[in-house]
C-alpha cells in the first residue's frame, strides 16, 4: 500500500466530484453593461459612450449606488481601447455622475432631480435627426409639431410631466 498525502487525496476527490456532478467550485462573474451604445461614424467613441452612460444615469436606468462597469469591462464589452474606457469613467467622475468607493469600485453617484431642460437635452441627437429628416422632406415646423402632438396623444394618458403641464414657467 502506497502512502498518500492529504493534498493528493483532496485533488482526487475534487476531480471525482467534478466528473460526477459537473459542478465547478470556481465561479467567474461578469457584469453586463446596462446601457446601449449605438456607434455612429463621425463622432468620437469617447463622446458616444459618455452620452449613452449619461443618458442611462439621468433616465434612471442606472440608479444611485449601482456599480458602474470597470475600465476592463467597458473596454471588453464595447470593444473599445482601455484608454478610451478610462477617459469615459474619468469624465463622468469629474462631472459628479460617478464616484469611487474603496472595496466596491465605481458607482453611480446620488444625483439631484434632473431639470426638464436636462431631460430634454438627452433627446438632442434624436431631435436633431428628426429636424434634419423633416427639412429633407420639406415638412414645415407646424406639421412636425402637430405630428409629435398626435403621437403623444396616441400613446395614451400620462401624468403631469407627460401632458406638458409640469415645469412650465418654473425653470
Amino acid at each position: 500500500m502506497r502512502p498518500t498525502s492529504l493534498a493528493g487525496g483532496y485533488q482526487r476527490i475534487r476531480a471525482n466530484v467534478l466528473r460526477l456532478t459537473g459542478v465547478r467550485t470556481i465561479c467567474h462573474s461578469t457584469r453586463v453593461i446596462s446601457f446601449k451604445v449605438d456607434f455612429r461614424p463621425g463622432i468620437s467613441l469617447y463622446q458616444q459612450v459618455v452620452y449613452a452612460a449619461k443618458k442611462a444615469v439621468v433616465s434612471g436606468r442606472l440608479r444611485p449606488g449601482d456599480v458602474f462597469p470597470s475600465v476592463r469591462t467597458l473596454s471588453k464589452e464595447l470593444k473599445i481601447n482601455p484608454n478610451t474606457a478610462h477617459k469615459v469613467i474619468a469624465q463622468m467622475v469629474s462631472e459628479n455622475l460617478l464616484e469611487t468607493r474603496p472595496g466596491v469600485g465605481t458607482v453611480v453617484a446620488p444625483l439631484p432631480e434632473p431639470s426638464a431642460q436636462e431631460r430634454t437635452r438627452l433627446l438632442g441627437e434624436e431631435i436633431e435627426a428628426l429636424v434634419v429628416e423633416a427639412k429633407k422632406l420639406g415638412i414645415e415646423l407646424e406639421d412636425i409639431t402637430a405630428s409629435v402632438a398626435e403621437h403623444w396623444r396616441r400613446l395614451g394618458p400620462g401624468d403631469a410631466r407627460a401632458s406638458g403641464r409640469e415645469g412650465r414657467g418654473k425653470r
